[in-house]
């Protein structure tokens, strides 16, 4: 079994091999060669959250399971508030075959999807960047997100207006200006938005939002939490990384049990990846990617930063 520490995996996937990784594995989901199973997600009290995402993936011959959640009282600690760690099994077997540190690989592998939908989704003519959240995710988004289009400007909104600095620092690392909007001016000026929150309550209302623009709402990922609002939805195509939890954990939760959007309208980005889905249809189209974040997401990374660190002799390898 290989030991790969949290310590090694900034030295291991970058940006572009979580791409890679993130965009075959929605491409076998919706080939229906890898399937998650349910996420297992329980409230401990005072903001903690605890789960497990887990699932298989026929054709990359992966098996496993990420643990971990989001433990608010870690930043005092001096550690991130996003724990966990995703263990590998062989699919015939059973036989445990890795555990890798996943707090890195997570802030990648979701960077990776919000990115993956702006290089399928968004128009081709985007300038500006719009931010909607200021957490320690939210430079990753940001650097995944500038990969994929020539943006000319970042914007961006928090909650807590101090915390921006954190975008106007990785802005500037990127070359890029940024500058703190409010949300009506984040909307009428924003060709793509990002929203990278932990919200229960929407943030974007349907008004904020023009024509054109291309929306990775990545906060999203439990049951009764919201970035945006539902009208958005209701008036948007909406793809997702699987309409099983984008419809239950999701930001279309909210959207279907309104009766605003149809199940059956959900389009997993996988196929527009593997080319049965032709993406967005007009330059005028608002598009929605609800990215609920999946386990084969982490098993992508995850075994990708195996096979990395086994090769550079970066992995401890145990008897188990």
């Amino acid at each position: 079994m290989w030991i790969v520490p949290e310590s090694a995996i900034s030295g291991l996937v970058d940006e572009q091999s979580a791409f890679d990784a993130i965009e075959a594995t929605f491409a076998a989901m919706s080939r229906q060669d890898a399937y998650n199973f349910p996420v297992v997600r329980e409230a401990l009290g005072a903001g903690r959250q605890y789960g497990f995402k887990s699932g298989l993936d026929r054709v990359g011959h992966l098996l496993g399971v990420k643990a971990g959640g989001y433990f608010p009282g870690n930043a005092e600690r001096g550690i991130p508030n996003h724990q966990s760690t995703v263990y590998l099994f062989d699919p015939d077997s059973g036989k445990p075959t890795a555990m890798v540190g996943g707090n890195l690989l997570t802030a990648l592998r979701t960077a990776a999807a919000s990115s993956i939908s702006i290089a399928h989704l968004a128009r081709k003519d985007t300038k500006v960047l719009g931010m909607v959240g200021a957490g320690h995710q939210s430079a990753f988004q940001m650097r995944a997100a500038v990969r994929q289009r020539a943006f000319e400007r970042v914007i961006g909104w928090n909650l807590h207006p101090e915390m921006l600095s954190r975008l106007a620092e990785t802005a500037a690392e990127l070359g890029l200006p940024f500058d703190a909007v409010s949300l009506e001016e984040l909307g009428a000026q924003a060709d793509v938005i990002v929203t990278i929150t932990s919200s229960f309550d929407a943030i974007l209302h349907d008004a904020h939002i023009r024509p054109g623009t291309h929306l990775a709402c990545m906060g999203t990922d439990t049951k009764g939490k919201q970035e945006v609002d539902a009208a958005i939805l209701a008036r948007a195509t909406v793809f997702t990384d699987e309409v099983a939890q984008s419809i239950s954990i999701g930001e279309a939760q909210h959207a279907v049990a309104a009766g605003l959007l149809e199940e059956g309208a959900i389009v997993e980005i996988g196929a527009v990846i593997n080319g049965t889905h032709p993406g967005r249809g007009s330059a005028e189209e608002i598009t929605v990617f609800d990215g609920t974040g999946v386990g084969l997401q982490d098993l992508a990374v995850a075994s990708k930063a195996v096979e990395l660190a086994v090769e550079r002799g970066l992995a401890q390898e145990i008897a188990f």
